[in-house]
């Protein structure tokens, strides 16, 4: 009887062992990219079977519950802002002189054509408190050695996926692949980093490819061209009225 006492406490400390060795590494590949606020400039290219198109923006953040984008190129497009505050999104459209609260029905759709969503907006940041995370073996990927883990959502968790499964790089905690799963199972969508560059002091990839399973052809491209980590920052930047006066 003992020695089964013994056995399930052991397992039930190697379980959790590993759950909290699976979110320390979900949590330092966060870190790494996020910091506790930054500024980037970024191209975006929007690549359809029949056409592409590129943008340039600037981004700042402040983790985890607040960003806005500035949009410098093209011509047509500058000045379009959107803020990001907690869970709510806006979009400042300059050739309308309008700011649109975009509602809960239209999270899901895409963000200035890209496969990005406007929900992706919302939840990047969330991968630590919305989820469980769990060791589910080891790869390599593009030369990296890397854990490979899963992410669950916790049961009142507002996650429109079903199960993410991220690569993560044993030494630096890089992500060179991740993969997002809908309810049912299915693969949505791949998110692949590249080019790995030191940046403000860290290495980082620089190079990403939003990759949708279900539209071939269809991708989007993000190059860091300039990223600072940790700059001086608060909420009151992060504002409706600021949205108009941010360049």
């Amino acid at each position: 009887m003992k020695k089964i006492i013994c056995l399930i406490i052991l397992f039930t400390a190697s379980s959790f062992s590993q759950a909290q060795d699976a979110t320390e590494i979900v949590k330092k590949a966060d870190e790494l990219m996020r910091a506790k606020s930054s500024y980037s400039e970024i191209t975006m290219k929007i690549v359809k079977p029949d056409w592409s198109r590129e943008m340039s923006m600037k981004v700042w953040s402040l983790e985890p519950d607040y960003a806005i984008i500035y949009i410098t190129e093209p011509a047509r497009d500058k000045g379009t802002v959107t803020l990001k505050r907690k869970n709510e999104v806006w979009n400042w459209l300059p050739s309308a002189q309008k700011v649109i609260k975009i509602p809960p029905s239209m999270m899901l759709q895409s963000w200035m054509g890209s496969d990005f969503t406007n929900d992706d907006l919302v939840r990047e940041s969330s991968v630590i408190k919305d989820y469980t995370h769990k060791l589910i073996g080891e790869e390599k990927v593009d030369g990296f050695d890397c854990y490979k883990v899963q992410l669950t959502p916790k049961p009142d968790a507002g996650v429109v996926w079903g199960k993410i499964i991220a690569w993560i790089a044993k030494n630096s905690y890089l992500e060179p692949k991740v993969e997002y799963y809908d309810e049912d199972g299915f693969l949505v969508k791949k998110f692949i980093g590249s080019d790995l560059q030191k940046m403000d002091g860290r290495n980082i990839f620089t190079h990403w490819e939003m990759i949708p399973e279900n539209k071939p052809g269809n991708k989007t491209i993000m190059d860091y061209k300039k990223i600072l980590f940790n700059i001086k920052t608060d909420e009151s930047f992060y504002s409706e009225q600021n949205m108009k006066r941010v360049r």
